[in-house]
């Protein structure tokens, strides 16, 4: 009979798995920890966002001046949603920053997670703060309409607004398109595991939006002599943040929570497990997300019956060297020796991949 036995990652049985405890960070060749570098991909989402950062900060201080002289209800939301903006381009910058650091007692697998936590944190102030106060804005202007003034004014912020937003914009499109390859924008960001860059571009093209709704209200209230269309335009652009704001609270809650790994690199951690020649089966596999770089996999392996112990455990770092030389996102690995049947009869597996 194969050799059967149970461990954490998978539950129930005797604890007996012939496991390697997952290493805190990499190795070198000579089995030395090596420090994680900095991945390129959040070097990447660092640049989108500081890029972002300074755009917003430099937006907001110009619109509430103008707003303060116009006294334009529709370009003081504008300026919430600038500043709301730019503390976020500092919790995504914190959350990157928190996600590098090295593993402790407290915390085995890192803190990658810290990315998916901040960005959600982003989501609730675009609701909260950017989307609220917007909408309270535009009701009172509703209540107490009030014609604007040194309307000038207003359309040199919203034409300098355009062109800073516009170029923040146009990076982090640039980011996120190299990021989602073939895909469709919507199937990129369901299937993406990094928040920053979709975050950093649903705000972007938030603040546009609510631009162009302020330009078309703040003129409409001139032309038609109507002040309530500038309360209308605050309150419109607090509908775009509320959505926008929904949108990424759905994507980093999935994140949050703990995603598995894409099909292809399942199936890749798999192929290179059932090529050693010590395995007879690789009966399926156990994958989560511990950031965007930072995958935890656990698999169930059918070993070959003449194999000892020692064997064993020599086979079982051979796997797990390999995987992780050839996908470097590999944090940890755990392999559980088990029959197929076993696999089969434990619960929540028969929908996972298998052999």
């Amino acid at each position: 009979m194969r050799s059967t036995a149970a461990s954490a990652p998978f539950g129930g049985g005797p604890a007996r798995a012939i496991l390697r405890r997952p290493d805190p960070a990499p190795r070198d060749p000579h089995g030395r920890p090596q420090r994680r570098a900095p991945l390129a991909a959040q070097r990447g989402s660092t640049g989108v966002i500081y890029a972002a950062l300074a755009g917003n900060l430099l937006i907001a201080i110009t619109k509430f001046v103008a707003a303060s002289i116009s006294g334009s209800s529709s370009m003081l939301s504008e300026g919430v949603h600038s500043l709301v903006d730019t503390g976020n381009e500092v919790l995504l910058l914190y959350g990157l920053r928190r996600a590098r650091a090295e593993p402790d007692r407290a915390h085995p697998f890192g803190h990658g997670r810290e990315v998916y936590f901040w960005s959600f944190i982003v989501a609730l102030l675009v609701f909260a703060v950017g989307a609220g106060v917007s909408i309270y804005e535009g009701v009172v202007h509703l209540r107490d309409p009030h014609p604007a003034v040194n309307l000038r004014i207003n359309y040199i912020v919203l034409g300098l607004s355009v062109l800073f937003e516009g170029i923040a914009w146009a990076i982090a499109l640039r980011h996120f398109r190299r990021q989602k390859g073939d895909l469709g924008y919507m199937e990129a960001v369901r299937r993406s595991k990094d928040p920053t860059s979709f975050t950093v571009l649903f705000e972007d093209t938030a603040a546009l939006t609510g631009l162009l709704i302020a330009l078309v209200c703040i003129t409409g209230a001139w032309y038609f002599d109507m002040p309530e269309l500038d309360g209308i335009g605050s309150i419109g652009i607090g509908l775009v943040l509320a959505l926008t704001a929904v949108l990424l609270a759905r994507e980093c809650k999935g994140l949050l929570i703990g995603e598995a790994a894409l099909p292809g690199v399942q199936q890749r951690i798999m192929a290179l497990a059932a090529a050693d020649p010590a395995v007879h089966r690789v009966n399926g596999l156990l994958t989560s997300h511990l950031g965007p770089e930072d995958i935890v996999a656990a698999l169930s392996i059918e070993f070959e019956d003449r194999l000892r112990v020692p064997e064993l455990e020599r086979c079982v770092e051979r796997i797990e060297d390999r995987i992780r030389a050839e996908i470097p996102e590999i944090r940890s690995v755990f392999i559980k020796p088990q029959t197929r049947r076993d696999w089969d009869a434990e619960p929540l597996t028969g929908a996972l991949p298998g052999a």
